[in-house]
């Protein structure tokens, strides 16, 4: 047995995010590049360290490779302790036999001996896919009052908006009455973040049983939660006031990383009190060159600009040659943006080379139709030959032959 955790955190970090397009063929979504030098998962390991949670199990499965290493013994979040830290978690063999992850609960139900060893009071499910700052000691705490068997972490969305979450309608005491997912007519803007704090040992009870049912997509959000909530228990709406984001999609993807350079957006990354965590590589200092102009950006260490950046989130080791052009984009680790290039609206993905004269993406005040517009998106590894135009909302999975 272990030493005993009041809290455990799991994390589910296996979907295969396939909104993502490109971006997510070789690499699960919460290993996506984000903000300049960070990935999409040191947001919730970060919160987890900051809300003193020691005891974190991330569950992973889709394209795991690149996740496993670069969390590591989970050193750059001070969760590489003897006893406890974080903990990769994948499916494995059984004397019964071999079983994926059928869903998120019976992903939490093939790890309940990973839980038990550290026989605590409560356990913590999170999305590896969101973006936001969250103190989760909060919540626990809220859940303490409550004398909660569940708790589950809301926001506030616009009305018009609420039709695209769960939405949980509550009592004037917090408590809920009622699920709604994704209703055409929402009763209240109260948005399901796929946050919960769960009392272990009512949870562990729900998660066998539902193992052993028969009419069951082994799901939280369809299955064990209507389920509590049918059978009386105690469940609670937490108000979250923040940011948060599900980037799930390219568009949100791409908003998310724009949010940071809004100094109007309460998303602050220089927060001393709240550091977001990551493994940061190993490279030399930022270069401007003579003649660059760099406004309203964030260069990533070890980048070399000698063109043009406005409004756009550059990670380490991108080159922007003489005469090139980078607005409104998101160009991740180890890209070349060769002389006379454009980029405009895209996302370019880890190591591509932009071509000479290159144009990638437009502005939306340039296409007259607007349903044709949208962010252009380039895969990894590639290479975009020398004048190629690629079109706006275009994703590109293979290298594309220069016309010059």
């Amino acid at each position: 047995m272990y030493p005993k955790q009041e809290v455990v955190a799991m994390l589910l970090a296996g979907g295969q995010g396939s909104r993502l397009g490109v971006l997510t063929q070789k690499l699960a979504k919460p290993a996506v590049p984000f903000g300049g030098k960070y990935r999409i998962i040191d947001f919730p390991l970060s919160n987890c360290v900051n809300s003193g949670i020691e005891a974190v199990g991330v569950l992973t499965q889709y394209q795991p490779l690149v996740l496993n290493e670069y969390i590591g013994s989970g050193q750059p979040w001070d969760l590489d302790s003897m006893n406890s830290g974080v903990r990769i978690l994948s499916p494995y063999q059984q004397i019964k036999g071999t079983d994926w992850y059928k869903g998120t609960a019976n992903a939490i139900y093939q790890n309940i001996n990973y839980i038990d060893r550290y026989n605590p009071e409560y356990v913590v499910i999170l999305s590896g896919d969101h973006i936001y700052k969250m103190d989760y000691s909060k919540m626990i705490a809220f859940h303490k009052e409550n004398n909660a068997d569940c708790t589950i972490a809301v926001i506030d969305v616009p009305l018009e908006e609420a039709s695209r979450f769960g939405i949980l309608n509550t009592n004037p005491d917090g408590s809920i009455y009622e699920f709604e997912e994704k209703p055409k007519h929402p009763k209240s803007t109260n948005a399901s973040m796929g946050i919960y704090v769960f009392s272990w040992d009512k949870l562990r009870k729900y998660l066998i049983e539902d193992e052993e049912a028969v009419d069951t997509e082994h799901d939280f959000g369809k299955d064990v939660l209507p389920k509590m909530l049918n059978d009386g228990q105690r469940m609670f709406a937490y108000q979250f006031q923040g940011y948060w984001k599900d980037v799930g999609t390219i568009d949100s993807l791409w908003e998310a990383n724009m949010d940071l350079l809004d100094p109007n957006i309460p998303l602050d990354l220089n927060d001393e009190s709240w550091k977001i965590y990551s493994r940061n590589p190993v490279v030399p200092p930022q270069y401007i060159e003579e003649g660059a102009s760099v406004q309203n950006s964030m260069i990533a260490d070890g980048c070399d600009i000698a063109g043009s950046i406005d409004f756009s989130v550059l990670f380490s080791n991108v080159v922007v040659k003489p005469g090139a052009v980078v607005q409104d984009s998101i160009i991740m680790p180890g890209c070349v943006i060769e002389e006379g290039a454009v980029v405009q609206y895209a996302i370019v993905s880890e190591n591509t080379v932009i071509g000479k004269n290159a144009v990638v993406g437009a502005r939306p005040e340039d296409i007259e139709d607007k349903d044709k517009w949208g962010i252009a998106v380039i895969g990894d590894n590639r290479k975009i030959g020398a004048g190629a135009k690629i079109a706006p909302k275009e994703m590109v999975a293979k290298d594309i032959e220069g016309v010059e």
